[in-house]
């Protein structure tokens, strides 16, 4: 055939990387989260000995086709300055399409249509693993010696590269770093009523059972903790769950190094006792499983609330919106409480990206976009990404970066810019953000850092079979698990049926379930092993 050749060739240049890179990630099965990804300042030499890729990495005049994301806060721009200084960087010109619906429904009518842009952004790495299986995307890991930058970026960030292969060992997606720490949640307070009411901040779940008991006594008509739960339930319950030492799911324990269910477990069912005690005693709202955005933001932000639990973002959010007209009010970060006698005080670990870019193998430049993407794995492609260009939008005062002094908000900065939007990064320096937060919300994400879980959880990539067995069992167990949960707290259903509450929900495949994660988990793992 006419393939076999390339076909060989392509083998070859994969088996060569597969025994460089992955040796390496195995080296490093999970690393620790508390050093706060994309908030280290530091630099670390590139695969260029540390300036970057020079200008026009793939040569001039070079035009790739673009499907991008478009973001309703800024919206696609094809006047954005960042398309002028990419060019100039990189010699790129970038003919961008954006979805005129979903972007899920554009890919599809993409792919189906076998006219493919060159570069395609997908909103997951299942998306881009399914997509990647069926021929249509480039399998990045054969292409290791065009990028050697990505390769410098792999070793500095193995747990970030794990997580981007497939199950079949390919890597179809362009990993990311550092943007992810917009995605962190966070326990926040009225720091400003607190005081007023002398009361302490807690740190374990019966503190904070005093506490809301004292501001309900203070404030009668208040529901003290309010959390929007029925707009994102599966974030709410890991953040209920991380306090108590379990998981709201199949969750991977690193010490006994065993994949567990956590709803099963004695300490879900000790916080579904509280939540039970908080609901019964009016501390949250009646309805608060059902709570949605609006809801929940008129409630913390006319003084019906007091704490809350959401993305970190909002400490500003509120805050901006409510001192105009009250100067006293005063959202601040408060640590996680601890939810079981001598437990960790832990948020979980959502900072990390999902989507990014992806080739398709129908281009005819992909050796040009391979040069051109790892661009952005270099330290001046994440200078770039992360603050634009010197003298346009920053400015430097010995060592230190800032902004100059007309970009003093993020999202008003990257409607401006275009930097920062789909399709212009892959590697963030964080402190990019940092520097244009308030004071409180820099002090949330100082503080943040320091709760994160000692590993990431797993996030190993499923084959069609494994994605089928989550989709059917795996939903089926999580529609009893709320149900019940929902159940429990209003007091529907006692909690002395917990042990006929446990043996239902196993009987709906709990093991098989688990055993899908621990397939799938180690199946990376001996890929790893098995390229030394």
């Amino acid at each position: 055939m006419k393939t076999t050749a390339n076909s060989i060739k392509g083998e070859k240049r994969m088996g060569k990387w597969k025994s460089v890179i992955l040796p390496l990630l195995i080296a490093v099965t999970m690393v620790a989260g508390c050093s706060g990804g994309g908030n280290s300042s530091g630099s670390q030499p590139d695969a260029q000995g540390g300036d970057g890729v020079k200008n026009n990495p793939t040569g001039t005049g070079k035009t790739f086709t673009a499907l991008l994301d478009n973001n309703a806060t800024f919206p696609y721009s094809k006047s954005w300055p960042v398309w002028d200084w990419l060019k100039e960087k990189t010699g790129v010109t970038l003919e961008v399409q954006t979805p005129s619906g979903k972007l899920d429904e554009s890919l599809n009518l993409a792919i189906a249509s076998k006219t493919l842009p060159d570069l395609m952004y997908m909103p997951n790495r299942k998306e881009s693993n399914k997509f990647g299986q069926q021929g249509a995307l480039v399998d990045l890991m054969e292409h290791m010696d065009n990028m050697p930058n990505l390769q410098a970026w792999m070793k500095q960030y193995p747990e970030e590269a794990k997580a981007a292969l497939s199950a079949d060992g390919k890597m179809y997606m362009f990993p990311n770093q550092g943007f992810g720490e917009t995605n962190r949640m966070i326990w926040m307070y009225r720091k400003d009523v607190f005081d007023k009411e002398g009361i302490q901040v807690p740190t374990t779940y019966e503190e904070l059972h005093a506490a809301l008991k004292k501001l309900k006594e203070k404030y009668p008509d208040s529901y003290p903790l309010s959390i929007r739960y029925g707009q994102i339930p599966d974030e709410m319950n890991a953040n209920m769950t991380v306090n108590y030492g379990t998981g709201e799911g199949a969750y991977y324990d690193f010490d006994q190094k065993e994949w567990r269910y956590g709803p099963t477990e004695d300490n879900y069912k000790s916080m579904v006792g509280m939540w039970k005690s908080f609901y019964d005693e009016g501390l949250v709202p009646p309805d608060f499983l059902s709570l949605q955005t609006k809801q929940w933001q008129d409630m913390v932000s006319t003084g019906k609330s007091f704490l809350t639990i959401d993305y970190i973002s909002r400490i500003d959010f509120f805050n901006n919106a409510m001192q105009p007209e009250n100067p006293e009010f005063n959202m601040q970060f408060m640590a996680p409480p601890a939810g079981v006698a001598g437990g960790k005080q832990l948020n979980p670990y959502f900072h990390y990206m999902e989507g990014g870019l992806t080739v398709a193998s129908t281009s005819k430049n992909i050796d040009d976009i391979m040069k051109y993407m790892d661009f952005f794995y270099s330290e001046e492609g994440r200078t770039f990404s992360s603050w634009g260009v010197e003298g346009e939008t920053y400015v430097k005062e010995g060592d230190a970066i800032k902004f100059k002094p007309e970009y003093n908000d993020v999202i008003e900065m990257r409607k401006q810019t275009g930097l920062q939007t789909s399709g212009t990064y892959t590697w963030i320096d964080f402190n990019a953000h940092l520097s244009l937060f308030s004071d409180a919300l820099k002090h949330a994400y100082e503080e943040a850092v320091k709760y994160d879980p000692s590993a990431m959880q797993p996030r190993p990539a499923f084959t069609e079979g494994e994605n089928e067995i989550i989709s059917i069992t795996g939903q089926a167990i999580k529609k009893h698990r709320d149900e019940s949960f929902a159940k429990f707290v209003t007091g529907s259903r006692s909690l002395a049926d917990w042990e006929k509450y446990v043996e239902e929900i196993n009987n709906l495949g709990v093991d098989q379930l688990l055993s899908t994660y621990k397939e799938a988990y180690d199946r990376v793992l001996n890929i790893q092993l098995s390229a030394k």
